[in-house]
Protein backbone atom coordinates (compact mmCIF):
# COMPACT_ATOMS: atom_id res chain seq x y z
CA UNK A 1 0.00 0.00 0.00
CA UNK A 2 3.02 2.05 -0.16
CA UNK A 3 2.03 3.57 -3.54
CA UNK A 4 -1.22 4.53 -2.48
CA UNK A 5 -2.35 7.83 -2.82
CA UNK A 6 -5.17 9.47 -0.48
CA UNK A 7 -6.76 12.56 -1.04
CA UNK A 8 -8.59 13.90 2.07
CA UNK A 9 -10.45 17.06 2.49
CA UNK A 10 -11.61 18.37 5.92
CA UNK A 11 -8.00 16.92 6.84
CA UNK A 12 -7.22 19.39 9.82
CA UNK A 13 -9.74 18.13 12.49
CA UNK A 14 -12.50 15.77 13.39
CA UNK A 15 -12.92 12.46 11.53
CA UNK A 16 -10.25 14.14 8.35
CA UNK A 17 -7.52 14.63 10.96
CA UNK A 18 -8.49 10.67 12.41
CA UNK A 19 -8.44 9.24 8.77
CA UNK A 20 -5.36 10.81 8.14
CA UNK A 21 -3.75 9.39 11.32
CA UNK A 22 -5.02 5.98 9.84
CA UNK A 23 -4.00 6.35 6.63
CA UNK A 24 -0.31 7.18 7.63
CA UNK A 25 -0.61 3.51 9.66
CA UNK A 26 -1.64 1.93 6.70
CA UNK A 27 1.37 3.40 4.67
CA UNK A 28 -0.49 5.75 2.45
CA UNK A 29 0.98 8.48 0.99
CA UNK A 30 -1.27 11.75 1.68
CA UNK A 31 -2.73 14.84 0.74
CA UNK A 32 -4.19 16.85 3.04
CA UNK A 33 -6.14 19.54 2.44
CA UNK A 34 -8.57 21.70 4.76
CA UNK A 35 -8.38 26.49 4.60
CA UNK A 36 -6.08 26.38 7.73
CA UNK A 37 -2.23 25.75 7.11
CA UNK A 38 -1.17 25.60 10.41
CA UNK A 39 -3.44 23.10 11.55
CA UNK A 40 -2.65 20.41 8.56
CA UNK A 41 1.16 20.57 9.21
CA UNK A 42 -0.06 19.73 13.12
CA UNK A 43 -1.82 16.99 11.21
CA UNK A 44 1.02 16.19 9.13
CA UNK A 45 3.60 15.84 11.96
CA UNK A 46 1.08 13.44 14.26
CA UNK A 47 1.11 11.40 10.44
CA UNK A 48 4.44 11.20 11.20
CA UNK A 49 4.74 10.05 14.40
CA UNK A 50 2.31 7.37 13.35
CA UNK A 51 4.47 6.14 10.15
CA UNK A 52 4.53 8.39 7.65
CA UNK A 53 7.86 9.64 6.19
CA UNK A 54 8.44 13.42 5.33
CA UNK A 55 8.50 13.04 1.61
CA UNK A 56 4.83 10.85 1.86
CA UNK A 57 2.74 13.94 2.94
CA UNK A 58 1.42 16.67 0.93
CA UNK A 59 0.06 19.44 2.82
CA UNK A 60 -2.20 21.75 0.69
CA UNK A 61 -4.22 24.19 1.64
CA UNK A 62 -7.77 24.10 -0.04
CA UNK A 63 -10.99 26.01 0.13
CA UNK A 64 -13.84 23.63 -1.76
CA UNK A 65 -15.81 26.86 -2.13
CA UNK A 66 -13.16 27.76 -4.81
CA UNK A 67 -14.08 26.29 -7.34
CA UNK A 68 -11.00 28.48 -9.46
CA UNK A 69 -8.44 26.59 -7.08
CA UNK A 70 -9.15 23.22 -8.01
CA UNK A 71 -7.35 22.55 -11.53
CA UNK A 72 -4.37 23.83 -10.25
CA UNK A 73 -4.48 21.78 -6.63
CA UNK A 74 -5.06 18.60 -8.79
CA UNK A 75 -2.00 19.52 -10.97
CA UNK A 76 -0.28 19.84 -7.54
CA UNK A 77 -1.10 16.55 -6.38
CA UNK A 78 -0.45 14.98 -9.71
CA UNK A 79 3.14 16.45 -10.02
CA UNK A 80 4.26 15.32 -6.50
CA UNK A 81 2.37 11.80 -6.72
CA UNK A 82 1.35 10.92 -10.25
CA UNK A 83 -1.56 9.35 -9.37
CA UNK A 84 -4.55 9.79 -7.06
CA UNK A 85 -6.35 6.60 -5.75
CA UNK A 86 -8.49 7.53 -3.07
CA UNK A 87 -10.35 10.78 -2.60
CA UNK A 88 -12.24 11.34 0.12
CA UNK A 89 -14.45 14.07 0.35
CA UNK A 90 -14.94 15.22 3.95
CA UNK A 91 -14.86 18.55 4.75
CA UNK A 92 -18.50 19.94 5.31
CA UNK A 93 -19.84 22.68 7.65
CA UNK A 94 -23.24 21.84 10.62
CA UNK A 95 -26.50 24.02 11.66
CA UNK A 96 -27.53 24.48 14.90
CA UNK A 97 -30.98 26.71 14.04
CA UNK A 98 -34.53 26.25 13.69
CA UNK A 99 -35.62 26.72 9.90
CA UNK A 100 -37.98 29.83 10.83
CA UNK A 101 -34.39 31.39 12.39
CA UNK A 102 -32.19 30.82 9.23
CA UNK A 103 -31.24 33.36 7.10
CA UNK A 104 -30.94 32.10 3.15
CA UNK A 105 -27.62 33.09 2.85
CA UNK A 106 -26.69 30.62 5.41
CA UNK A 107 -28.34 27.91 3.45
CA UNK A 108 -26.67 29.04 0.31
CA UNK A 109 -23.09 28.42 2.47
CA UNK A 110 -23.99 25.35 4.13
CA UNK A 111 -24.62 24.30 0.31
CA UNK A 112 -21.70 25.92 -0.96
CA UNK A 113 -19.44 23.98 1.73
CA UNK A 114 -21.10 20.53 1.75
CA UNK A 115 -22.69 20.14 -1.67
CA UNK A 116 -21.33 22.05 -4.30
CA UNK A 117 -17.58 22.12 -2.65
CA UNK A 118 -17.70 18.27 -2.59
CA UNK A 119 -18.80 17.99 -6.65
CA UNK A 120 -16.18 20.81 -7.59
CA UNK A 121 -12.90 19.06 -6.19
CA UNK A 122 -14.68 15.45 -7.61
CA UNK A 123 -15.31 16.85 -11.25
CA UNK A 124 -11.44 18.23 -10.76
CA UNK A 125 -10.66 14.70 -10.12
CA UNK A 126 -12.53 12.65 -12.39
CA UNK A 127 -10.11 12.66 -15.73
CA UNK A 128 -7.12 11.76 -13.49
CA UNK A 129 -9.07 8.55 -12.27
CA UNK A 130 -10.68 7.89 -16.05
CA UNK A 131 -7.31 8.16 -17.33
CA UNK A 132 -5.76 5.63 -15.07
CA UNK A 133 -8.88 3.52 -15.06
CA UNK A 134 -8.74 2.78 -11.51
CA UNK A 135 -9.33 4.78 -8.28
CA UNK A 136 -12.50 5.60 -5.61
CA UNK A 137 -14.28 8.43 -4.38
CA UNK A 138 -15.88 8.85 -1.20
CA UNK A 139 -17.81 11.28 0.18
CA UNK A 140 -18.70 11.77 4.01
CA UNK A 141 -22.36 12.14 4.68
CA UNK A 142 -24.21 11.56 7.30
CA UNK A 143 -27.20 9.68 9.17
CA UNK A 144 -28.77 13.05 8.79
CA UNK A 145 -28.87 12.70 4.98
CA UNK A 146 -31.23 9.70 5.40
CA UNK A 147 -32.61 10.75 8.67
CA UNK A 148 -34.18 14.51 9.28
CA UNK A 149 -33.33 16.09 12.09
CA UNK A 150 -34.81 19.42 14.04
CA UNK A 151 -32.36 22.20 14.36
CA UNK A 152 -30.51 20.97 11.45
CA UNK A 153 -32.65 21.60 8.11
CA UNK A 154 -29.84 22.88 5.88
CA UNK A 155 -27.68 20.58 6.76
CA UNK A 156 -29.58 17.73 6.16
CA UNK A 157 -31.00 18.62 3.22
CA UNK A 158 -26.97 18.96 2.32
CA UNK A 159 -26.44 15.64 3.33
CA UNK A 160 -29.08 14.03 1.39
CA UNK A 161 -27.81 16.03 -1.90
CA UNK A 162 -24.08 14.25 -1.55
CA UNK A 163 -26.36 10.99 -1.38
CA UNK A 164 -28.01 11.53 -4.18
CA UNK A 165 -25.32 13.14 -6.88
CA UNK A 166 -22.67 10.17 -5.61
CA UNK A 167 -25.27 7.81 -6.23
CA UNK A 168 -26.03 8.87 -9.67
CA UNK A 169 -21.86 9.33 -10.40
CA UNK A 170 -21.61 5.91 -9.05
CA UNK A 171 -24.12 4.72 -11.74
CA UNK A 172 -22.54 6.51 -14.26
CA UNK A 173 -19.13 5.15 -13.63
CA UNK A 174 -20.09 1.41 -13.35
CA UNK A 175 -18.06 0.54 -15.98
CA UNK A 176 -15.17 2.54 -15.13
CA UNK A 177 -13.31 0.97 -12.88
CA UNK A 178 -13.94 3.86 -10.37
CA UNK A 179 -15.78 3.06 -7.09
CA UNK A 180 -17.90 5.68 -5.22
CA UNK A 181 -18.56 4.98 -1.83
CA UNK A 182 -21.13 6.77 0.53
CA UNK A 183 -19.92 7.41 4.17
CA UNK A 184 -22.89 7.91 6.85
CA UNK A 185 -21.51 8.53 9.93
CA UNK A 186 -23.67 9.36 13.50
CA UNK A 187 -22.39 11.09 16.00
CA UNK A 188 -18.54 11.61 16.28
CA UNK A 189 -17.03 13.11 18.83
CA UNK A 190 -15.26 16.19 16.88
CA UNK A 191 -15.80 20.12 17.07
CA UNK A 192 -18.53 20.02 14.32
CA UNK A 193 -21.52 21.59 16.80
CA UNK A 194 -18.58 23.90 17.95
CA UNK A 195 -17.91 25.24 14.51
CA UNK A 196 -21.75 25.06 13.26
CA UNK A 197 -23.58 27.80 12.14
CA UNK A 198 -26.58 29.13 13.94
CA UNK A 199 -29.66 31.11 12.18
CA UNK A 200 -27.40 34.10 11.26
CA UNK A 201 -23.99 32.66 10.62
CA UNK A 202 -22.44 32.96 13.36
CA UNK A 203 -20.55 30.09 15.13
CA UNK A 204 -22.82 27.86 17.44
CA UNK A 205 -19.65 27.59 19.71
CA UNK A 206 -19.98 24.43 22.42
CA UNK A 207 -20.14 21.08 21.77
CA UNK A 208 -23.77 19.83 22.25
CA UNK A 209 -24.89 16.54 24.20
CA UNK A 210 -25.18 13.70 21.43
CA UNK A 211 -21.92 15.10 19.76
CA UNK A 212 -20.11 14.88 23.58
CA UNK A 213 -21.43 11.51 23.73
CA UNK A 214 -20.85 9.83 19.91
CA UNK A 215 -18.26 7.29 18.88
CA UNK A 216 -14.19 7.96 19.15
CA UNK A 217 -13.42 9.70 16.08
CA UNK A 218 -10.17 7.02 15.54
CA UNK A 219 -12.67 4.27 15.93
CA UNK A 220 -14.69 5.50 13.55
CA UNK A 221 -12.21 6.57 10.77
CA UNK A 222 -10.87 2.51 11.17
CA UNK A 223 -14.32 1.38 10.26
CA UNK A 224 -14.58 3.83 7.41
CA UNK A 225 -11.53 2.24 6.22
CA UNK A 226 -11.88 -0.64 6.42
CA UNK A 227 -14.98 -0.25 4.93
CA UNK A 228 -13.81 1.68 1.89
CA UNK A 229 -10.76 -0.91 1.20
CA UNK A 230 -14.08 -3.86 0.67
CA UNK A 231 -15.25 -0.96 -1.66
CA UNK A 232 -18.65 -1.01 -0.25
CA UNK A 233 -20.83 1.01 -2.18
CA UNK A 234 -22.61 2.83 1.15
CA UNK A 235 -22.20 2.40 5.06
CA UNK A 236 -23.48 3.24 8.55
CA UNK A 237 -20.68 4.39 11.16
CA UNK A 238 -22.28 4.62 14.73
CA UNK A 239 -22.87 2.75 17.31
CA UNK A 240 -26.61 1.64 19.87
CA UNK A 241 -30.16 3.08 18.18
CA UNK A 242 -28.56 5.43 16.31
CA UNK A 243 -26.89 2.32 13.96
CA UNK A 244 -30.27 1.31 12.83
CA UNK A 245 -31.58 4.48 12.67
CA UNK A 246 -31.23 4.50 9.01
CA UNK A 247 -33.30 1.11 8.74
CA UNK A 248 -35.76 1.73 10.85
CA UNK A 249 -36.67 4.60 9.03
CA UNK A 250 -36.73 2.87 5.67
CA UNK A 251 -39.22 0.03 7.56
CA UNK A 252 -40.81 1.83 10.68
CA UNK A 253 -40.96 5.60 9.10
CA UNK A 254 -43.64 6.41 11.57
CA UNK A 255 -41.66 5.20 14.29
CA UNK A 256 -38.65 7.55 13.44
CA UNK A 257 -40.91 10.44 12.85
CA UNK A 258 -42.34 10.07 16.51
CA UNK A 259 -38.71 10.11 17.63
CA UNK A 260 -36.62 12.08 15.92
CA UNK A 261 -38.27 15.29 17.13
CA UNK A 262 -36.15 14.63 20.66
CA UNK A 263 -32.59 13.83 19.14
CA UNK A 264 -31.48 17.11 17.33
CA UNK A 265 -31.86 19.83 20.12
CA UNK A 266 -28.49 21.56 21.01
Amino acid sequence: MTEHVTWITGASSGIGEALALACARRGHRLVLSARRKEALNRVKQACIAAGSSEESILVLPLDVTDDGAMPQAVSDVLAVFGRIDLLINNAGISQRSLCVDTELSVYRRIFDVDVIGQIALTRAVLPTLLKQASGHIAVTSSIAGKVGVPYRTGYCAAKHAVIGFYDALRAELASSGIKVSIILPGFVRTNISEAAVTGDGSQFGRTDHNIANGMDPHECAEIILRKLERGVPEFVVATGKEKHSVWLNRFFPGLIRRVVPKLGKP
